[in-house]
This record gives C-alpha cells, sequence and structure tokens, in this order.
C-alpha cells in the first residue's frame, strides 16, 4: 500500500456532532471485503455508501455527486467493532494513572510507586493514584508499611487490575475512613468505595478526557461500547454527545442503585435518547452476583487452592437467590435486559437458575468457570455468554494456581460456541485495553507474550470472534448500517502477532469518517 498517503485533516464530522444521516455520500474503491474475498482474491470491488447504509457493491461505480471518494487500494473493509463491557470513566482515568501492572512483587510495586513520586510527583495536597496489580501470585504480602516507605507526605491508592481491592498506605487510609486497618489492602464494597471516590473529577475534566479515549477507541475501528460505569451514564453521554463527541455508538447500562430512576423515567433497553443523533441507548440492567478469581472472591463450587478450611475459602456470593430473582424480575418487566456479573461456576449456575425462573433472556459478564452442564443451558435458555478474552491471558497463571484441575472448564469459549451460545466479546475496560483486535486475538488464539496457548481446545475460530466483536456481522453487504473498518490485512487470516498490532486505516460511523490515516480522502 505504499502509494497511498497521510490524511491531511481531520475526518469528516470527527467532534462536530454532525448525525449520521447528514453525512455525505462516500464512495470507497478497491475495496476487498472481509468474509467475502479470500486473500488471495485480485477482485476488488467499489462500495457505496448513502444515507448512513451501504447502498450499493459492485465495480466501477459511477461518483455520485457531492460524494466523497477514497481509495482504499486492496485494503480489506470489513463491519466496525464493538466493546460489549467497558467501565468508560475507568478507563478515561486510568490512562492517566500510574501504571504498576509490570510489578511482579509488593515491593516491585512500591517502587514503582517511589519512583513516580520522586520524577513527578502530584501537584500538593493531591494523591498518587496507580492501577493494575495483580498480587494473588505475589510472594510478599502488599501492606501499608510498604507504601510507607516511599510515600512521604503523599497519600498513595492503588487499585488492582480487576478493580476489585485498593491497596493503601495509611495517609490515604486515613482520608478514606480505614485508619486502623491493619494491612491497607480493601477488597470488594470498601474497594469500590475508594476508588469511586479517588476518581471524582469535574464533570468538564471527565467528558474531555472521555472524549480522548473515544477517540481512541475510533482510531482502533470501534463504533460502539456497551457502558457498564457503575454510577448511571445515560445523561452524561446525551451531554457528551451534545459538545461534540459523536465518534461512537454508546448502550449506557444500569445498576441496582439507579434502577429506580431509569424505571421512573419509563427508559427500556434499546431506547433512542432524545438528542443524541442516534447514538446513545439505554443498556443492560447490570448486577453483580460474585466477586473476581485475582480477590478470591468469585463464587466457586470449590474451594480455592491452599484457602480449605478458610470461611471464605469458596469466595462471595453477593445476592441470595431470592433477591436476585426479585431484582431480574423487577428490571425485566420494566423492559430493561438484565446483565449479569458472574465469574465463578457456583455464580454462573446460581445466575442461570435466576434468569430460568423469571424467564428473561439476557446475558451473563464474564463466565469464566463454568460447571460442563452449564454450557447447554446457556444454549437451552438463549443466554449471551459476554465474555473478555484477555482477561485470560492476564489469569492463566493464577486460574494455574488457585483453579487447578479445574482450568480446563475455565475460560471455555470453545465450549459455549460449540453448544451454539451467542458470544459477544469485549474488554471489561479498564481491566484490559479498549481493542477489540487484542480481544480476538486472545479468543482466536489463547497465547501472548511468546508463551505456548493455553488450554488450545477452548480457541475460538476466527470468523466466530470476529462476529462476536461486530453484532454477528462478518461481512459488508448491500442494505447493512455503514459502520465500517479499514485495515491492512484481512482479520480472518492474521496471526496473533498481527491482531494485537492491527493498523487500522479508517473507521467509519454511519457513513461518516470518525478515523482515517495513511488513506487521502479526495473531497468534490
Amino acid at each position: 500500500m505504499s502509494n497511498s498517503q497521510p490524511s491531511s485533516g481531520t475526518a469528516s464530522g470527527q467532534g462536530t456532532g454532525t448525525a449520521p444521516e447528514e453525512a455525505p455520500p462516500v464512495l470507497l474503491r478497491n475495496a476487498r471485503l472481509t468474509g467475502v474475498h479470500s486473500s488471495e482474491d485480485a477482485d476488488r470491488v467499489d462500495v457505496l455508501l448513502r444515507h448512513g447504509v451501504v447502498a450499493e457493491i459492485g465495480q466501477g461505480l459511477a461518483v455520485p455527486d457531492g460524494a466523497e471518494v477514497v481509495d482504499l487500494d486492496g485494503r480489506w473493509l470489513g463491519p466496525g467493532l464493538w466493546d460489549s463491557h467497558v467501565h468508560m470513566d475507568q478507563w478515561a482515568l486510568v490512562r492517566r494513572r500510574l501504571d504498576v501492572s509490570s510489578a511482579g512483587s509488593a515491593a516491585a510495586a512500591a517502587s514503582l510507586v517511589g519512583e513516580r513520586l520522586r520524577s513527578q510527583p502530584p501537584a500538593p495536597g493531591q494523591p498518587l493514584i496507580g492501577y493494575g496489580f495483580q498480587d494473588a501470585l505475589w510472594a510478599d504480602e502488599p501492606t501499608r508499611a510498604l507504601l510507607d516507605a516511599v510515600s512521604g507526605d503523599v497519600p498513595v491508592v492503588l487499585v488492582s487490575k480487576d478493580l476489585h481491592s485498593v491497596w493503601l498506605d495509611s495517609r490515604a487510609l486515613e482520608a478514606h475512613g480505614h485508619g486502623g486497618h491493619p494491612t491497607g489492602l480493601l477488597r470488594e464494597a470498601d474497594a469500590f468505595a475508594v476508588s469511586t471516590a479517588v476518581s471524582a473529577v469535574s464533570e468538564d475534566q471527565l467528558d474531555e478526557w472521555v472524549g480522548e479515549a473515544a477517540e481512541a477507541a475510533a482510531a482502533r475501528g470501534v463504533v460502539g461500547i456497551v457502558d457498564l460505569e457503575m454510577t448511571l451514564s445515560v445523561d452524561r453521554w446525551a451531554r457528551r454527545v451534545a459538545a461534540g463527541t459523536t465518534c461512537l455508538r454508546v448502550r449506557a447500562g444500569v445498576y441496582p442503585a439507579d434502577l429506580d430512576e431509569v424505571v421512573g423515567r419509563g427508559l427500556r433497553t434499546g431506547d433512542v435518547v432524545p438528542y443524541t443523533h442516534g447514538l446513545v441507548e439505554m443498556g443492560p440492567a447490570k448486577i453483580i452476583t460474585d466477586g473476581s478469581l485475582g480477590t478470591r472472591t468469585a463464587w466457586c463450587h470449590d474451594s480455592y487452592v491452599g484457602m480449605e478450611g478458610d470461611p471464605a475459602a469458596r469466595g462471595v456470593a453477593t445476592y441470595g437467590r431470592e433477591a436476585l430473582v426479585d431484582h431480574l424480575r423487577r428490571a425485566s418487566s420494566a423492559g430493561l435486559v438484565p446483565a449479569v456479573h458472574a465469574i465463578g461456576d457456583a455464580a454462573n449456575a446460581s445466575a442461570l437458575d435466576a434468569l430460568e425462573e423469571v424467564g428473561c433472556g439476557g446475558s451473563i459478564e464474564h463466565a469464566q468457570l463454568l460447571d460442563p452442564v452449564d454450557v447447554e443451558r446457556f444454549a437451552r435458555l438463549g443466554i449471551v455468554a459476554s465474555i473478555q478474552p484477555e482477561h485470560a491471558m492476564d489469569d492463566r497463571d493464577v486460574a494455574d494456581r488457585l483453579w487447578a484441575g479445574r482450568t480446563g472448564r475455565s475460560y471455555a469459549w470453545g465450549s459455549l460456541a460449540e453448544a451454539g451460545v451467542r458470544l459477544q466479546l469485549g474488554s471489561d475496560a479498564p481491566v484490559a485495553p479498549l481493542d477489540p483486535w487484542v480481544a480476538m486475538a486472545a479468543a482466536v488464539w489463547r497465547a501472548r507474550d511468546g508463551r505456548d496457548p493455553w488450554h488450545p481446545e477452548q480457541r475460538l475460530a476466527a470468523r466466530t470472534a470476529l462476529a462476536a466483536s461486530t453484532g454477528g456481522r462478518t461481512s459488508v453487504e448491500v442494505g447493512s448500517v455503514a459502520d465500517l473498518v479499514v485495515t491492512e490485512i484481512d482479520p480472518l487470516t492474521a496471526t496473533d502477532h498481527d491482531l494485537r498490532t492491527m493498523v487500522v486505516s479508517a473507521t467509519l460511523l454511519g457513513g461518516r469518517f470518525t478515523h482515517l490515516t495513511h488513506l487521502t480522502l479526495l473531497t468534490p
């Protein structure tokens, strides 16, 4: 593609608030269609986009009056990508926090804190916030004393990679009402409260950072997200679109604390929020029924290895059966589709029991450890498995230790697909990067960092992974919505490395460019 040129300006409509249906016609010349053409196929087609949909596919199409023309020069044109599980505010914040994910021990994490405080301390009176530690495999314990030794007068708050625990020094513990805590490592409800408190920034600042994160997502071929931020975000997204953040479609979820407000407003899953150019919809009703693997709080049938005899050896169930059924019934009867967080096998079984009793459908988010009998139940009940494949790459060593003997049925995407379960891929950003190519790489190859594939029998076919990242589409067809991505190589034949480093040349949302690079946009 050496004869292509970078775009000389901003993609049309980006940041302007221009509605997708107002975009001029776009003619994409010399495209190869993902899922239709083979990598060896020399045939190329022109694709005409008009009024937000694919209007015509053929060879030698005439240029309509007023059309924008781009020569793809044999690049691959496919459906735009969705991330079906994002915490967008947290992702925007984490992009600016100290990254401690590389730390292989508590001492190493504390050392990273000390280095940042020496080189780039926060403003006076402000805490240092870090993100990404995984203590399940550390030989040493995270303690307040370790952080105290490097923090000086600065409060330090480190948020775990899975968001289910926080590690604080003594000054931060005092500030957040946990001054007497023996270790400084808080989990679950206490951790969420601290994480929420340190995430408080002005709405204007947060909107700016989210806008930047949205543009970065569009640059990776993303056209839409399911935002499961834990505070009600539907109105924030309406405000952001009005202010010009128009590069993504957003389905904004609701948690139990805000369910009454959403029900009172008559919002149902799929309802389009007024004055958002059709970009913002009411999303699912999310509920969390257990914890996470890394914090040993995912609710399991069997004890975590090394915790036998401990009262918390099987994790934590955050809802009893009756309370869970009541919540699902209330949400679904109001037209809100449930999305149930369940990671351990006991939590998944409980979620399926409750969904079956209510008869409401919906999704289970994560589904990381499954009893084989429950795989069939997903299919029989029509429950979507909303999975985050990169978690398996992050967690494989933790799972091998804590779920020893059970990992053949953990992250069991191949078994789910074989049973006919509908899959949706996501990132759970900030737990993993908001980048569907990374999720697809993990799903298809189940490997990273040069390691051998982990339980390769549970790999997904490339076409299955792509469909699970696009709302079910694997190709571009006449009449389909013009949410599209242009890539340098064929995603269906890409290696693990190729997927993780996928070059995205353009992204279109409703037929307008939200990202354009390595290509020339010719305006009439």
